[in-house]
């Protein structure tokens, strides 16, 4: 790791707000500054103040590469993590190790390591590893920090960990990325049973793009705990994936969307479907990202009583008001066809709107302009198909409880 002198620490403090871009285009204006070490930081600074707040208010914090950055957790999930080690551990009366084998930065271990007695390190690259270290030490974290292999480090430890973490690069040997379990660096696939073996449970942090039912079967079905669909914001970041060696419990599936956590019943009856002609319905619920990951949709109907608009459109509606939905909710104002003398009367003082298709045959580009309606404002038009292949517009206003 670069060491930073005087000069260098003055130049970032003075320029934390200054776009680093043009900060590269002045070049070395400024006498004994460490020009790249300099940018680094402070580019390093401004993503940590959105993705890692603990780590933007300390000074003393190195910042890696940006791409060691991009890749790494946000806070928030991370400290997800903590919570679920936290509570598959609580009947553990043993002292409680963590080996993250894949360390990185080090930002899942660092808020994970809060749980266990013995938490350790483990980064196979040196510059990495010694920021790592560097940065445990400014947080006061008690902690082992190990520069190896993960899978070198796996074989030679003797003991056996309460958790072993992985979180296995996704990018090639050319720097593309890679999704599949096997496609990744290491391949769990091939270390699965000696991780088993040496760990109470095993947690993985696979890619949002990978299916999870896939990931399942590929893991294996009787090793698989739990899984945890994880979105920040209503974007899914992580798909993390709970095994166990002898896992004797039914599998558990969980739809998180930062601070709200379903857990997804064991309910797979279908749902029955809203059919025009019906009762107008009050409310619309939009589903999270995680629930949409998940495809869970039956088993969302059944659990909060609501009714389908088809197989596909993935909008459920229902005469009451859920307040602890998990996703978005909206009063419904009124629902027309296609046709366009209806439409002229459910819209006739509707100028702008904010626009989602689902399961419809236009883009929101080519029905805002159908509809000839700005983007924006206080109503949402949600276009959609119904059961019976019946194209309909549902009028809207957002809920906020």
């Amino acid at each position: 790791m670069q060491s930073m002198n005087e000069a260098t620490r003055s130049f970032i403090k003075k320029n934390l707000e200054a776009d680093v871009r043009q900060l590269a285009l002045q070049g070395g204006r400024d006498n004994g500054v460490d020009l790249p070490l300099a940018l680094r930081q402070i580019a390093g600074r401004q993503v940590a103040r959105r993705k890692l707040p603990t780590w933007a208010a300390l000074d003393e914090i190195v910042y890696p590469v940006s791409l060691s950055l991009e890749q790494c957790s946000s806070e928030q999930t991370a400290c997800y993590k903590a919570d679920v080690c936290h509570r598959l551990l609580a009947s553990h009366s043993q002292p409680l190790t963590l080996i993250d084998l894949t360390g990185g930065f080090g930002v899942d271990f660092t808020m994970m390591s809060k749980v266990f007695q013995r938490a350790i390190h483990v980064e196979h690259n040196v510059d990495l590893q010694a920021i790592a270290a560097s940065n445990f030490m400014t947080m006061g974290c008690r902690v082992e920090t190990f520069c190896a292999d993960g899978v070198d480090f796996l074989n030679r430890f003797e003991h056996h960990a309460s958790v072993i973490f992985l979180d296995p690069a996704r990018r090639n040997e050319h720097g593309g990325r890679t999704y599949g379990i096997a496609d990744c660096t290491p391949n769990v696939l091939d270390i699965k049973e000696q991780l088993l073996s040496k760990a109470d449970f095993v947690m993985l942090k696979l890619s949002p793009m990978l299916d999870w039912r896939k990931a399942v079967h590929d893991l294996g079905e009787s090793f698989v705990r739990e899984v945890h669909i994880v979105s920040v914001q209503n974007e899914c970041k992580e798909l993390l994936v709970i095994m166990q060696a002898c896992n004797e419990k039914e599998l558990k599936l969980f739809c998180v969307n930062d601070r709200v956590v379903w857990e997804v019943p064991a309910i797979v009856t279908a749902s029955p479907f809203w059919r025009e002609g019906e009762s107008m319905p009050t409310f619309l619920y939009e589903p999270n990202a995680s629930i949409m990951k998940a495809g869970c949709f039956s088993e969302l109907a059944a659990a909060y009583g609501l009714q389908q608009l088809a197989p596909n459109s993935h909008l459920f509606v229902a005469d009451s008001l859920i307040a602890d939905f998990p996703g978005r909710s909206f009063q419904i104002s009124a629902i027309s066809s296609m046709n366009k003398k209806e439409l002229k009367t459910t819209l006739h003082d509707v100028r702008q709107a904010n626009v989602t298709v689902r399961n419809f045959p236009l883009s929101v580009a080519e029905l805002r302009k159908r509809l000839r309606l700005a983007d924006g404002g206080t109503d949402y038009i949600f276009a959609t198909t119904l059961a019976d292949d019946r194209h309909v517009l549902f009028l809207c206003r957002k809920i906020t409880l």
